[in-house]
């Protein structure tokens, strides 16, 4: 293909996509259509009807750029700012871990148990916020309730308030900087609370991407050695912060699943301990609720 043939919408897609095939990418032709699509200011999808429209100068520089620093190994939702989760675009930045589509199980378990209380206003907890993905989720499919989300990063939280006003759901979420239940009021207690908090064994940090360990935040990703600090600490306390019959979900590795089971058992503050499979069928979350 000669250099004075011209920068179509197709031909920057094609070319991209070998260049971040080469660099190492596992999507690199989805990664080239987010990246042009930002460049360009238009949906994705846009894309499949204008592959023969040439690419003005302008444009192309910026694509440039964004390919660049996704050549470099930044992450590609932290090269556009925002990430997709449960049908939403939430702001994302190195501040904030990327949202994972298994997390989304923690949303439908939480929203069922919202629908099982025939859409009464419920007071709910989320304890690790980050960017606000989940408490945001649900404060837009729960309109009745209120929320309360916690971190210990004051940088995620304004990431999350952002989101939270983005989605126009801010007015019903206060946020609290603190570590856990340490930025719960004193006395105030929830429906129900939920958490995805950091679960990564510090012995499983080599088996993970090379991408995710170099620019997404290691303090809402890795725990202590066996990656159940964290969980522990919240299901021995998580019952005192629960109204009667309220439900506690957490998310942790398939790797660490029964002893976390083993762990909500042991407190004998819980009833109809469960653990919940993601889409791989990889057990991912637990639902426990408070024993009265």
């Amino acid at each position: 293909m000669s250099t004075a043939e011209p920068w179509t919408i197709g031909r920057l897609l094609n070319w991209t996509t070998d260049y971040l095939t080469s660099k190492g990418s596992d999507e690199a032709r989805l990664e080239a259509q987010l990246l042009l699509a930002h460049a360009l200011n238009c949906q994705k999808i846009q894309l499949y009807t204008r592959f023969e429209e040439v690419v003005a100068e302008d444009c192309r520089a910026k694509f440039r750029e964004l390919v660049k620093q996704r050549a470099s190994g930044i992450p590609v939702a932290y090269v556009l700012g925002t990430s997709e989760f449960y049908s939403m675009t939430f702001e994302v930045n190195s501040n904030v871990l990327i949202p994972r589509p298994e997390t989304e199980h923690l949303v439908i378990e939480a929203l069922d148990r919202v629908k099982s209380r025939s859409g009464e206003s419920l007071r709910i907890l989320e304890l690790g916020t980050g960017s606000g993905i989940i408490v945001v989720a649900l404060a837009k499919h729960a309109p009745k309730s209120t929320f309360l989300a916690t971190d210990i990063s004051g940088k995620a939280l304004e990431v999350a308030q952002r989101n939270a006003a983005k989605h126009a759901v801010a007015e019903r979420i206060q946020f609290a900087e603190g570590d856990l239940f340490a930025a719960v009021p004193d006395g105030e207690t929830f429906d129900l609370i939920v958490s995805n908090p950091p679960y990564v064994a510090q012995s499983e940090r080599s088996m993970m991407d090379a991408q995710v360990i170099a620019h997404e935040p290691h303090v809402a990703l890795f725990a202590e050695e066996e990656g159940t600090a964290v969980l522990r600490q919240i299901l021995e306390a998580a019952a005192d912060y629960l109204n009667p019959g309220g439900w506690l979900l957490l998310e942790f590795s398939p790797m660490v699943a029964q002893r976390v089971a083993e762990i909500a058992q042991k407190t004998g503050r819980y009833r109809q301990v469960s653990i919940g499979k993601d889409l791989a069928r990889l057990d991912r979350y637990l639902v426990a609720q408070k024993a009265d």
